[in-house]
């Protein structure tokens, strides 16, 4: 048996790496060959115009000696700045900058060598001939772009975009280099007047948005694409309108959050759905203030196998906490919920009405963060099980919020509702004193917060989901109230506050999200019947079959009695609710236990409303103001 020794692996590795710089340079050599002639023909070109074609023997004599040393420069140059290594049909703008970046190199060897040297040629020669050869250079390796005929594909589909920004840039260049042979762009339309008039990738920009309709008959447009990742839901219910007047089919990219890497593709492209109508809001989120909140930290999520417990833990992955752990106690959900989240996390299975076992969890998470989001919320079927809303929502936040402050939690969200104000509900009702429990047991430099907000789009059990069911199956759609509204905002966007309002949190506060105009339920019915291809009343029935146990016609955000201040988000305001006594709440959180111990669902009804609708100890909370973030103060080892 041979043995293989240091020096010898040294001597191999060596010789592999001789070999590999070989083979590069004989890829290369018909590269530095044609540089090697074109340096030829720029220096003798300028030569033979300087001298008008009559060049005299002393200066071809200067000339031969001179062109070797330019053609070492310019290649070596060339070598510098990586004009070896590209693939040049796929060349872009970093490409031209490093083939200016060996022209100006060239130059300036050349000229600082003749100031030295004797001189062979005449300056002018060098001069004007080196910028010659640099842009012969670039005729080379550019020719395949800069002679590629643009002709965009005889589809069958003809479509217009909505938008001539990068992101249209980027679908016509994909457009242009890919095969498809169904779409033909053929103009775009942009809000921006500077655009107005001018082209993007050889195509006219015709009109305004407003204008889509009437620029785009006469080209008989049969697809219009929405290509703006940012825009509004008000922006997407322009185009629709417009697009719905030309007859045409809508299609759109999705927002910048659910496009891969950020970029857009054709692949991106998809059918416009309700939430872009209702649920695209402009969030802004100050990332470095969520950054130095969650990196490094032991953050713990309830709930984390619902619909907005997962999203909570999918966003909060991207900011790098330490630790990452789900709880819940539906193991398919909770499953599922960690298939969708790139970084590692943990999976505790586990339900928050037991007491003892949120103590072992804490214990040994010791998490420094915890979002709380486990609770029952289907309105409906709550009015029927009260005892069911007490001990998972009521005494369920009870165990979380006792044990988080137990092991110092310096950070704690509760996720509340808007129908928590002014409670009609037992959902709603529950959640006002979920509100008041955590209020009450944070403790007093610690960043411990609820956030209000309405429904959120395609939430498992909400309006949305059961328009499609019943759209799907042929109708009828039935909505409880002709004159019933709702907020609504996206899963996504609501989470995104939801972290930013954590981020803001100094200690005892409700904040609440902007969630932009309320919609008509009837009206959201209507569109999404018309989103199917289908016709209100015609294709598919509309019911009204009045309001269910615990409903109302509209909702709020906030109630006479909580004072609203504004914050440094647009999106988020502060609430100053009135705490309730901490005798009252003590002495009623202990009754309903004991009605739902003895599943006396009544009681437990009866108690939780009173309590609920308890007129408050008017115990103002500080209101919020601009000062940093004191997470300095709840720091530990």
């Amino acid at each position: 048996m041979t043995v293989i020794g240091p020096r010898d692996r040294l001597r191999s590795r060596l010789w592999q790496r001789a070999v590999g710089r070989s083979a590069r340079m004989r890829g290369h050599t018909p590269l530095v060959v044609l540089d090697l002639g074109l340096v030829g023909v720029a220096y003798a070109g300028m030569l033979v115009a300087r001298f008008d074609t009559e060049v005299p023997i002393e200066a071809w004599s200067g000339f031969r000696l001179f062109l070797p040393l330019a053609m070492a420069v310019h290649v070596g140059a060339n070598w510098v700045a990586g004009l070896y290594g590209p693939v040049w049909e796929q060349a872009s703008i970093r490409e031209a900058q490093r083939l200016l970046a060996a022209g100006l190199l060239g130059l300036v060897v050349l000229t600082s060598a003749l100031l030295v040297l004797p001189r062979l040629v005449p300056l002018s020669v060098v001069i004007i001939g080196a910028g010659l050869a640099m842009g012969l250079f670039g005729l080379l390796r550019f020719h395949s772009r800069l002679f590629a005929r643009r002709r965009w594909p005889r589809g069958e589909t003809r479509i217009m975009i909505v938008g001539a920004g990068q992101s249209a840039a980027a679908l016509l260049r994909e457009l242009d280099r890919d095969d498809v042979t169904h779409l033909q762009p053929v103009a775009l339309v942009d809000d921006d007047p500077r655009k107005l008039g001018r082209r993007l990738a050889d195509l006219p920009i015709l009109g305004t948005v407003d204008e889509l309709a009437e620029v785009g008959a006469p080209l008989k447009v049969d697809q219009v694409l929405l290509a703006i990742p940012s825009a509004t839901s008000e922006l997407v219910q322009r185009v629709a309108e417009r697009t719905a007047e030309l007859g045409a089919e809508l299609k759109v990219l999705p927002r910048v959050s659910e496009l891969v890497n950020g970029s857009p593709h054709l692949r991106d492209v998809r059918d416009l759905s309700i939430d872009d109508l209702l649920g695209r809001q402009q969030v802004v989120t100050d990332l470095t203030a969520l950054e130095s909140m969650v990196r490094g930290r032991r953050v713990l999520v309830t709930g984390g196998g619902g619909s907005i417990g997962s999203e909570i833990a999918r966003q909060l992955a991207l900011y790098g906490p330490a630790r990452l752990v789900l709880v819940d106690r539906d193991e398919t959900h909770l499953f599922d919920a960690v298939a969708e989240i790139a970084a590692p996390c943990e999976q505790v299975l586990l339900d928050v009405r037991d007491g003892q076992g949120v103590e072992r969890l804490f214990a040994e998470v010791r998490p420094e963060i915890v979002y709380h989001a486990a609770a029952n919320k289907h309105v409906p079927l709550l009015e029927g099980h009260p005892c069911e809303a007490v001990t998972t929502n009521v005494l369920g936040t009870r165990n979380v919020a006792l044990a988080a402050r137990e092991h110092g939690v310096g950070a704690f969200v509760l996720i509340s509702t808007d129908k928590a104000v002014n409670p009609t509900s037992v959902m709603g009702a529950s959640k006002r004193v979920c509100e008041q429990i955590v209020l009450h047991a944070a403790p007093v430099d610690a960043a411990w917060c609820a956030v209000r907000f309405g429904n959120v789009l395609g939430s498992r059990g909400s309006v949305v989901p059961s328009f499609v069911r019943q759209i799907r199956r042929g109708g009828p759609v039935t909505v409880t109230h002709p004159d019933m509204t709702r907020y609504f905002m996206s899963i996504s966007e609501a989470v995104q506050l939801v972290l930013q309002a954590g981020a803001l949190a100094r200690g005892r506060e409700v904040f609440v999200l902007d969630m932009g105009d309320p919609v008509h339920i009837l009206d959201l019915a209507h569109r999404m019947v018309s989103l199917a291809g289908l016709r209100p009343g015609v294709d598919i029935r509309i019911d009204i079959t009045g309001l269910r146990p615990g409903e109302r016609l509209t909702e709020e955000l906030s109630s006479a009695q909580e004072h609203v201040t504004s914050t440094t988000h647009p999106k988020i305001k502060q609430l100053c609710p009135p705490l309730l006594g901490e005798q009252v709440l003590d002495r009623s959180l202990d009754e309903l236990q004991r009605s739902a111990e003895e599943h006396d669902e009544p009681v437990a009804r009866r108690l939780l409303f009173d309590l609920a609708h308890h007129e408050a100890e008017l115990i103002r909370l500080p209101t919020w103001t601009a000062e940093p973030a004191q997470h300095e103060r709840w720091e530990h080892a």
